[in-house]
């Protein structure tokens, strides 16, 4: 696995190649925006760790400059930055995860491994099942025409039943996927609540004994 790590602290740099490389991962680093951009734009990785703060280009302006340009590699925000409304500008901006510094390197893998396992093909600019489309682009959903209004996990949560659509998604690849290191499994059957509530109740299937998906 070849992952480009974009990160201007030299230490925190340092430490993430070496666990990674112990790892098996094959890992290149700069340390501005702007060489993390052109990196990512013509190297072939198959992640990318990306801080937010970083001399030149902000990670921000990274990753809303390569989706725009239609590059859907996995990336995944590093920051030191925390708050609801921080993690909520960069899957905005079109990052696939969210890690807060200080982070477990064992979180770190583990995410790493999740997002490469994802389908590689582009993602399409809008995704849609059961009458619910979401726009992750315009951070905009709609249940049959109407917009309705989410909030950030909500968002990202939805997003991953709707790409995964017709496939069933486990219950532990949610919690992984969309809180991290978080070890309350509950807190995945609240935030489906939440989402029927707003979406409507049969749009949302529950598999007993092993996750939740879209319906058909």
């Amino acid at each position: 696995m070849r992952v480009l790590l974009v990160e201007d602290e030299a230490r925190m740099a340092a430490a993430v190649v070496r666990g990674l490389t112990a790892e098996g991962f094959v890992v290149d680093h700069v340390a501005d925006g702007q060489a993390g951009l052109e990196a990512a734009r013509f190297g072939t990785y198959d992640v990318v760790v990306l801080d937010i703060m970083l001399p030149l280009m902000s990670g921000y302006t990274v990753v809303k400059t390569l989706r725009a340009e239609q590059n859907w590699v996995p990336v995944l925000l590093l920051t030191a930055k925390d708050g609801e409304y921080d993690e909520a500008d960069g899957l905005d901006y079109g990052a696939d995860d969210y890690l807060t510094k200080p982070f477990s390197f064992v979180v770190l893998v583990a995410r790493l491994r999740a997002l490469v396992r994802r389908d590689p093909t582009p993602r399409p600019a809008v995704i849609e099942a059961a009458g619910v489309t979401l726009d992750p682009a315009a951070h905009r959903v709609e249940v049959d025409g109407a917009e309705v209004s989410l909030a950030p996990r909500e968002f990202l949560l939805l997003e991953h039943l709707l790409r995964a659509h017709p496939a069933v998604v486990p219950k532990e690849d949610l919690l992984l996927k969309v809180w991290g290191d978080l070890d309350d499994a509950n807190v995945v059957e609240v935030y489906i609540g939440y989402l029927r509530r707003k979406l409507g109740r049969t749009r949302i299937e529950t598999v007993r004994g092993v996750g939740y998906r879209m319906a058909t």
